[in-house]
């Protein structure tokens, strides 16, 4: 496994040192404050889980202020930089029933009123290749930060990314802190390591491919890969077909839903097919998506990212249960071509089936989830409030035997407003 994690290093290592005679990144920088950029996103979010058979209902109700600050580089063979990132954010109402990753609470379970979390970053680049260390959002297959809620998760550690040859981009990185979006501690997960790796190609404007892998010390080892092809249809029409898969082996010790800590090691595949058929304002996907092992994909439980599932089946649930098979239906209408520019809506049915519960809440070795997915997503497009989007979304999930999913059976409601602000 290292030195798979070492010749990844090495590789980017070695192409940053290629000449920089050519035009590159940071040959075209234009400096530390002119290649400058600050903003600050206002983000009202309420999120209710409405839980099924006598279950506590959950509910979060947050307004929160996101700095972004990102200097340039400075200019000349290596420029160095520094990046500002931070959220300060209190609740709305007594939230005493809260929870949802949403609010920060104190020992005794108790909600924040209000509470601050941030960091910084300090970066080089040379040629095309960027290395940067301090705090950091991530959106890698294998290591990606939820930001599904009012605020982002937050790694610690170092990131290399490289683009020294065309239409390739590989990375390679080491975090060593974790902290979720409803934790104020920036280590609250007790990350020791974890150590990512992968590449991405686009082999031409049809083709890409990708692969990621994944170490997180004392807790797993996971590897992802992506195939992407694009077919023009006539009349402006398009069909993509999608393959994407995991393959982890999580270690003796290891937390997760389905079995609590392992006491031995536990293998899960998981993989999907999609074909998604676009013409002007619809889109219409059909998906399968599969679970082998001895277990359930679990994610999120190891300092391992709580957005780190990149498969068509996942909304509220992820049907990602052991041995858990699942189909999927989505449509998207754009109406921007109905001169409602800036609307969309999405609709979704998933049905999962043949889930092995046996050793964890019953014997049933087929049980069964479904979920209908409702979201209507607005960005105004002129004026004071350009930019400002509101996006709604309510899920329906229900299960034959509870333990089936993560969650139960619940309706769930998500609205967020968001209001970007951009200084310079």
């Amino acid at each position: 496994m290292f030195k798979t994690q070492k010749l990844a290093l090495a590789f980017v290592i070695n192409a940053a040192l290629i000449s920089t005679a050519f035009a590159s990144e940071q040959s075209e920088s234009k400096g530390f404050i002119d290649d400058a950029s600050g903003s600050v996103l206002l983000r009202n979010g309420f999120l209710q889980r409405d839980k099924k058979n006598g279950l506590a209902d959950t509910n979060s109700w947050v307004q929160s202020v996101m700095l972004k600050a990102e200097s340039g580089f400075t200019q000349g063979t290596i420029g160095f930089g520094v990046d500002v990132i931070g959220d300060f954010s209190f609740k709305l109402g007594d939230n005493q029933h809260s929870g949802n990753n949403m609010i920060a609470h104190h020992n005794d379970g108790t909600p924040y009123d209000q509470w601050t979390r941030g960091g910084g970053a300090v970066k080089a680049r040379i040629s095309n290749t960027t290395v940067k260390y301090g705090t950091q959002v991530l959106d890698l297959p294998v290591l990606a930060s939820m930001t599904t809620r009012n605020v982002p998760e937050y790694f610690t550690g170092v990131l290399v990314t490289s683009h020294e040859i065309d239409n390739l981009e590989l990375v390679a990185g080491k975090f060593t802190k974790n902290q979720q979006p409803d934790q104020i501690s920036s280590d609250k997960n007790g990350l020791d390591r974890a150590v990512v790796w992968g590449a991405k190609y686009k082999i031409n404007d049809q083709l890409n491919a990708s692969y990621y892998g994944a170490d997180i010390k004392d807790k797993l080892q996971r590897h992802y890969v992506n195939t992407n092809f694009k077919q023009a249809l006539a009349n402006d029409a398009s069909l993509t077909y999608d393959f994407s898969g995991y393959a982890s082996k999580f270690e003796k010790g290891a937390s997760t839903y389905f079995m609590g800590n392992l006491t031995e090691d536990k293998n899960n595949y998981i993989w999907a097919v999609s074909g998604t058929y676009n013409q002007g304002p619809h889109t219409l996907m059909a998906a399968y998506q599969q679970n082998t092992g001895g277990i359930g994909y679990d994610y999120g439980s190891n300092a391992d990212g709580g957005q780190s599932i990149y498969l068509p089946n996942s909304y509220l649930s992820d049907f990602n249960s052991k041995d858990e098979k699942s189909v999927q239906l989505q449509y998207t209408l754009d109406f921007g071509a109905f001169n409602v520019p800036g609307l969309k809506w999405t609709t979704a049915y998933v049905y999962g089936w043949d889930i092995d519960l046996i050793n964890q809440v019953s014997n049933d070795t087929n049980a069964k989830e479904h979920e209908f997915f409702n979201q209507v997503s607005y960005t105004v497009q002129s004026g004071f409030a350009k930019n400002l989007s509101v996006r709604a979304r309510h899920s329906i999930l229900r299960d034959s035997v509870a333990g089936a999913n993560a969650y139960g059976e619940i309706n769930e409601t998500r609205i967020f407003v968001d209001f970007p602000i951009k200084f310079f």
